[in-house]
């Protein structure tokens, strides 16, 4: 082979060896670039998912599903409720006969609330239908009269049970400040045995 001959050949190498080089370089660059837009892709997705829950969040309206942090188990435990047998009392009304059938539910912390009211079932039922006896048909009326009537039986019902009622029934609470009668009404309900009164019927005739 001729001395020119080897050169071109040389040549020839040389050049198809810097285009396979160019070809891994141009290769590789296009692999960083599409890597980089892929994350920036994710970035970008993600700032907007975190914007709309932080938006949705200063509404007060629920976040989308995958924004929104599990929820954590409450500690608290379900209500516990006592049936009471239907009342069935004459009321006091002058004008005209007329009685109520009242059936009442006592909402309690715990089974073992309910358990202790049981034992004082007589006395508490002795002393609701002493409230209800001097009740008249217009007490009852209405919502107002219906709601008043429900912490009028709680406070007997606690009363029943030998509990400290002094700051439910306060005469002065309805001027006290609102501050101040929430404080009064969360210290005097924290430990007592009959949460709330529930009706689970009402007539009037």
């Amino acid at each position: 082979m001729s001395a020119a001959a080897a050169a071109a050949d040389a040549s020839a190498a040389k050049k198809a060896g810097g285009k396979k080089k160019l070809m891994l370089m141009i290769l590789v660059a296009v692999l960083v670039l599409g890597a980089a837009g892929v994350g920036g892709l994710l970035y970008l997705k993600k700032r907007q998912a975190d914007a709309e829950a932080a938006a949705m969040a200063d509404d007060g309206g629920d976040a989308p599903a995958a924004a929104r942090p599990e929820k954590k188990e409450r500690d608290t435990k379900p209500p516990v409720f006592v049936p009471m047998d239907p009342f069935v009392v004459n009321l006091a009304d002058h004008d005209a006969d007329r009685y109520a059938q009242i059936g009442i539910t006592l909402q309690v912390p715990d089974d073992k609330a309910g358990e202790e009211i049981k034992t004082y079932l007589p006395a508490i039922r002795n002393n609701i239908l002493l409230l209800l006896a001097h009740k008249s048909s217009d007490d009852l009326s209405g919502s107002e009269g219906k709601e008043k009537l429900a912490r009028e039986i709680r406070i007997a019902a606690l009363r029943a049970m030998d509990e400290d009622v002094s700051g439910l029934d306060d005469p002065d609470a309805a001027s006290a400040p609102a501050h101040a009668r929430k404080r009064r009404k969360k210290s005097a309900d924290e430990d007592l045995p009959i949460k709330s009164v529930q009706f689970s019927s009402f007539i009037i005739q």
